[in-house]
């Protein structure tokens, strides 16, 4: 099998492993039972914030784990490859933080970012609406100021721990324009904010997803994060990190698959051979393995950008829609080696693939991805060389 994880320090090495243990004892024995029942783990994420994984990309100096985003989204992997629900959620609170990691003032850090990345507090990103989903600028939620207080009132559709979280990132309209978009911080027992029953989806059962009402939610001025007007602006920016997340959750996921399916093809005979001998299933399973190692490639490449500080939202994308694709195809030929076994609910493959199926659609659809991507090519004038 291909090196899985290629890390900078063997203090990295040593916090894979103490994932890999985590993600084997903790999370594999209920995964399959939690999402079966739809049952929202909120333990877990008390558990993964107590043992220092949810902060991970974040400055120490707020109690974060002042980690590479190279390693961070290898943390992803590893969680994903065992429990999707899981994977997504850590990086759907690290996505929550962002704007308050990176325009908050330095008071707001202070309040806030301890019991945020130490797991105290798990968050929720609330900026699609049932009419502007790939269209954040079109969003109706409307804060207005009221004295000491802003007033926030409209609806947010699809939003991950919805009904569970204790805080809401929120995007809401602040003037006329169509850009002037604000970013709060909403606390999840403030009066006037409902959630909805939670969606029935096909996969990632076990994560809540929720539409959120905001009834005349009354929060104080100094809950707007970044300033006035700047919201869409660190949506956006916040969407770039985020894709990387969903990226190395797929990339987790088509690894899971393929370990299974492995395990499965080297133990199962037809013919007086394992199936793994045969040329035309091993072929298959070594396009699924060029996949994920392809994905992870890619994956890597937009998040060392990141690491060095340069533009990667480009790349951002193409690692996103490079790994949701192949997490679709690596899920879906998974199954196929499983035969009719893989058609079951007695193997996790079928529920793998269920959950390949979404991460082609949150965090811009693979079509957004693919416009973003075509509108990059048309600018540029030419590949930039980077250094350190």
């Amino acid at each position: 099998m291909p090196a899985r994880h290629v890390v900078d320090s063997e203090e990295a090495a040593d916090l894979l492993r103490l994932v890999r243990t985590i993600a084997a004892e903790e999370l594999a024995p209920r995964s399959a039972t939690a999402e079966a029942e739809e049952k929202f783990p909120r333990d877990i994420f008390t558990m993964l914030g107590r043992a220092g994984l949810l902060g991970l990309p974040y400055p120490e100096e707020y109690g974060g784990g002042g980690l590479s985003y190279v390693n961070y989204l290898a943390v992803l992997e590893e969680l994903a490859a065992v429990w999707a629900s899981i994977g997504v959620g850590v990086s759907v609170h690290a996505l929550s933080a962002y704007p308050l990691v990176t325009a908050g003032t330095e008071e707001q850090k202070r309040r806030w970012l301890p019991e945020i990345l130490g797991g105290d507090l798990l968050g929720a990103y609330c900026l699609s609406e049932p009419h502007a989903g790939s269209d954040p600028a079109a969003m109706r939620t409307r804060a207005v100021r009221d004295g000491d207080a802003w007033v926030i009132t409209g609806t947010k559709a699809w939003t991950t721990h919805g009904g569970q979280a204790d805080y809401y990132t929120v995007m809401a309209r602040t003037g006329d324009e169509r850009g002037d978009i604000s970013c709060f911080l909403v606390p999840g027992d403030v009066a006037g904010l409902h959630a909805d029953p939670p969606e029935h989806k096909m996969g990632l059962t076990g994560s809540a997803t929720a539409t959120m009402r905001f009834d005349g939610v009354r929060i104080e001025a100094d809950r707007l994060i970044g300033g006035e007007g700047n919201g869409l602006k660190l949506a956006l920016a916040a969407l770039d990190s985020g894709r990387l997340g969903i990226a190395a959750v797929a990339t987790g996921l088509a690894q899971g698959a393929l370990d299974k399916a492995v395990a499965y093809a080297q133990q199962r005979e037809t013919f007086g051979e394992r199936i793994i001998d045969h040329q035309g299933l091993a072929f298959l399973l070594a396009d699924m393995a060029a996949a994920v190692v392809a994905s992870r490639a890619t994956l890597r490449s937009a998040a060392r950008l990141r690491d060095l500080g340069c533009a990667f939202s480009t790349e951002a994308s193409v690692a996103k829609l490079v790994s949701t694709d192949n997490a679709m195809r690596v899920t879906t030929d998974a199954v196929q080696v499983l035969g009719g076994y893989g058609y079951t609910r007695d193997f996790p493959l079928e529920r793998y693939m269920r959950e390949a199926k979404v991460t082609q659609i949150f965090e811009g659809t693979n079509q957004i991805q693919r416009m973003v991507i075509s509108r990059a090519l048309d600018r540029s004038r030419g590949g930039e060389i980077v250094s350190r």
